[in-house]
């Protein structure tokens, strides 16, 4: 197991991967538990469709925010 150390929402997170492959922000998603939740995801201050996160690894010292929608009237 490998962990690195990011920036999730403008706080200090560790990443941990199970496999010897970097992690995906897919990976960090779930970590998180919002894999069923209308989300955006901004890396580095670019966004990442949702098509890509499985495909876009993370690296240590990245600036992740995640926000997800809320309905409401």
């Amino acid at each position: 197991m490998s962990t690195i150390q990011i920036r999730l929402n403008g706080e200090p997170y560790t990443l941990e991967s199970t496999v010897d492959t970097p992690a995906s922000a897919a990976d960090l998603v779930e970590q998180l538990g919002l894999s069923d939740r209308r989300i955006a995801v901004e890396i580095n201050e670019a966004i990442v469709p949702k098509s890509q996160l499985a495909e876009t690894h993370l690296a240590e010292g990245d600036e992740i925010e995640i926000v997800h929608a809320i309905g409401g009237g």
